[in-house]
């Protein structure tokens, strides 16, 4: 059988072709390897290059590698956050013509970290929860679009910071199924499998000796349980209000809004009496700041970031002479956001030397930037100006971090 790449881009097979797969994963050789902290996984995986990018690249047999390669592909689709698949690579042979296993190839995700380099130095509790609302945000967009993960664990994420939180990430779909909707059952067990799943990696960082000592590891695998149920019940459940009060929907969705999802469709009921009204979210879609950033700025970035980005944005145009909401003469919010891009947010990042930045995105870099600002303020109790806040950032805070290139770290 001769060797095959399936590809999701007709760049990719060409410079795929440039690595080795006539040796098994294990024994590449150094030049062709990414030094990147890697996460456990029942397959032997490696980072690559492949001309500018960096791959993931997971030995396992054929059938599953196609499979999971078309789910990830099917979850890409539904814009839920994953690893974005490459390619497939069949048909392997060593210089004696003996059958290789297949391989899985998929981006590497810049910024991220999988859990346990993350706890490489004492991660505090407050994180720790933080981690857990990532996972279970993640497990809620998973099961709204109808996938069952059937083996949702700390190992099978990744984990990029996002703001003040962290944003979760599906690395490993072979054990999912897609569905056009899942059942109570199917969900419960996906969440049994999570609690006992962070529980065991808990305990086993535990004896290591890297988890901080006021951490139960039952409690932590428990409260993801608590963390999804919560969110669960507050995207799907059916509210009843008092005829008239149209308010109180609109307040629904602004609270839905909050939590970084959209109401795509709703169902509104009246009651035969006319004296109620039934409101069902029919749609939830993540990512509501990340789409208005995106519409307005064309940055794409985490949900928190966007909605932070959305704040500062919002306080610059309140500046503008020409800001007028409502006003047909004055400057359209597309027109002011660009001005933003251009004359504030790109000039301070960049005032940010790029061998400081390590593995921060730019929107990272700027939110950092400006919880220093706010931190300054406070100190001098008035407003410091940004520029004064990103000399004082890069002069005193960057260069007092170990490890610049550690993004995920408290």
């Amino acid at each position: 059988m001769a060797l095959q790449i399936n590809a999701t881009n007709p760049e990719h097979p060409a410079l795929l072709l440039e690595l080795p797969w006539h040796l098994p994963l294990e024994e590449w050789p150094e030049k062709y390897l990414v030094p990147l902290p890697r996460g456990i996984s029942r397959h032997v995986v490696r980072y690559a290059h492949a001309g500018d990018e960096v791959i993931a690249v997971k030995e396992l047999a054929q059938r599953p590698a196609l499979r999971e390669y078309e789910l990830l592909r099917d979850l890409d689709r539904l814009g839920i956050p994953a690893v974005d698949p490459l390619a497939v690579v069949t048909g392997r042979t060593d210089p004696d013509g003996e059958p290789l296993e297949s391989v899985l190839i998929t981006r590497h995700l810049g910024g991220s970290m999988p859990y346990r380099s993350m706890f490489e130095t004492t991660m505090r509790p407050a994180t720790m929860h933080r981690l857990m609302d990532a996972l279970a945000v993640l497990l809620v967009r998973l099961h709204l679009a109808g996938f069952a993960w059937g083996d949702c664990s700390l190992s099978n994420t990744l984990f990029r910071r996002d703001a003040g939180a962290f944003a979760a990430y599906l690395v490993d779909a072979e054990t999912g199924d897609l569905h056009p909707e899942l059942t109570r059952g199917q969900r419960e067990y996906d969440l049994d499998l999570a609690r006992v799943n962070i529980s065991g990696e808990l305990l086993d960082l535990e004896a290591s000796g890297a988890l901080h000592p006021s951490v139960d590891p039952i409690d932590f695998g428990t409260e993801i349980c608590a963390r999804y149920q919560e969110l669960w019940k507050e995207l799907t459940r059916t509210s009843v209000y008092p005829a008239g009060k149209h308010h109180y929907i609109e307040r629904r969705i602004r609270r839905l809004n909050e939590l970084g999802f959209d109401v795509a469709e709703m169902q509104i009921e009246h009651a035969p009496n006319g004296d109620t009204v039934t409101f069902v979210p029919k749609v939830v879609d993540a990512g509501h700041h990340q789409r208005q950033l995106l519409r307005l700025t064309g940055l794409d970035t985490e949900e928190n970031q966007a909605r932070r980005l959305l704040n500062d944005l919002e306080s610059w145009m309140a500046t503008q002479d020409d800001y007028a909401p409502g006003d047909p003469l004055g400057a359209r919010p597309e027109v002011l956001a660009h001005r933003w891009v251009r004359e504030v947010f790109r000039p301070t990042v960049r005032s940010v030397p790029p061998e400081l930045r390590g593995q921060m995105d730019p929107a990272q870099i700027y939110h950092e930037l400006l919880e220093h600002r706010w931190y300054l303020s406070e100190r001098a109790q008035h407003d410091i100006g940004l520029d004064t806040a990103v000399e004082d950032y890069i002069r005193k805070v960057l260069p007092k971090r170990r490890e610049p290139l550690r993004p995920l770290e408290e």
